[in-house]
């Protein structure tokens, strides 16, 4: 099958820090080049990757200090993917809405992840409008703002089952948060919590620039004493260790989560997480065995004890069944097939413009 991944440009990909969407689209796309597919990449230039790279800005926006708006260099991008649809079987988009008008008579072969929150109102009369574009869900909690919107499967993200490694025997004796600071992530929580079950507490976050008012507010204030490390943002090389020798995550989020990738990071390394009710959680721990899922900082303090008490190999063992990269393109692949199977005959011949020519597209 010839598949284009359409990535987000803010990060490269994979993404040299933080970059959960960026992370999942290059897990996604080595994991069908493994399954044999001929996959493009529309991406930064300065990603990395074994399928076919169409670099469509010369590195991560994020890096670029004279980029000041991205839409631009998504446009140029678009236009790109454009010009080369009738390359592809799939077209396999992860950059939210910018497609849309320009891809809605590619709808039987164009599909979108949805990786983001979609409890904004302005999103409803959005996928009203484009309701032949096909959506993808990472989680089924995703899609309750928005139940009318044209998902067509809930797909859960998935890491390469090699690609941290397991730790079945924590040596670090710390609490972890990872992340980022933000309002809704709730890193205030993880703080009280340690600190009334009497361990140190560790954060790996970043502080984006439209949250540093808040860090400096509301959490630096409490980072003044021996048992919380603030560690900063960490590369994907550092993530392993730092998870694998923290006795447990704390996922004290406030906020719709989507999916919540950190989640099943820390699975991979056998460390149990402890997450609040909201968003996806529900879909992601399994209760008792990977984790707890707790309504409040004083059931978080009283679920921690059996948290620390779980298996770390069980925690593993529920990793490899549920999240790994192979599973995950696997699913996505069904999805694939299905879309095209039921595309309208007429549609898989409909005459469309390139490059102001008439041609005609044919799935191969």
């Amino acid at each position: 099958m010839k598949i284009a991944q359409v990535a987000p440009l803010m990060e490269s990909v994979p993404p040299r820090f933080y970059g959960g969407s960026e992370r999942i689209v290059s897990y996604l796309t080595e994991a069908l080049v493994a399954e044999g597919h001929d996959v493009t990449l529309f991406a930064s230039g300065d990603s990395v990757t074994a399928a076919r790279l169409d670099a469509c800005c010369p590195r991560a926006l994020r890096l670029c200090q004279n980029v000041l708006d991205p839409i631009p260099h998504y446009m140029v991008m678009l236009d790109k993917v454009r010009r080369r649809a009738h390359e592809f079987d799939i077209i396999h988009f992860h950059i939210d809405q910018f497609q849309y008008p320009l891809f809605r008579d590619y709808s039987h072969r164009a599909v979108t992840t949805l990786h983001g929150r979609q409890d904004l109102p302005d999103l409803c009369p959005l996928y009203m409008h484009f309701k032949e574009m096909p959506l993808i869900s990472i989680s089924d909690a995703q899609r309750a703002p928005v139940p009318d919107a044209s998902f067509i499967a809930t797909v859960q993200h998935g890491l390469p089952v090699d690609l941290l490694p397991r730790s079945l025997h924590s040596q670090g004796g710390y609490l972890a948060f990872l992340g980022r600071i933000s309002p809704e992530k709730r890193a205030d929580r993880a703080i009280r919590i340690a600190r009334a079950v009497g361990l140190p507490l560790k954060i790996a976050a970043k502080v984006d620039k439209v949250d540093a008012e808040y860090f400096r507010d509301e959490i630096e204030p409490m980072l003044d004493a021996a048992d919380v490390e603030f560690v900063g943002e960490i590369s994907e090389r550092q993530k392993g260790r730092f998870l694998g020798d923290a006795r447990a995550l704390l996922f004290p989020i406030d906020w719709p989560e989507p999916f919540g990738l950190v989640m099943i990071e820390a699975m991979a390394c056998g460390t149990p997480v402890l997450a609040f009710r909201r968003g996806s959680v529900p879909e992601v721990i399994d209760e008792g065995v990977t984790g707890f899922i707790v309504e409040d900082e004083d059931e978080a303090v009283r679920k921690m004890g059996a948290l620390l008490a779980l298996d770390r190999a069980a925690v593993r063992r529920r990793f490899e069944a549920r999240f790994t990269a192979e599973r995950m393109a696997k699913d996505y692949v069904k999805v694939y097939k299905r879309l095209l199977a039921e595309a309208d005959p007429v549609e898989r011949t409909r005459p469309v413009l390139l490059n102001g020519n008439a041609a005609v597209q044919e799935l191969t």
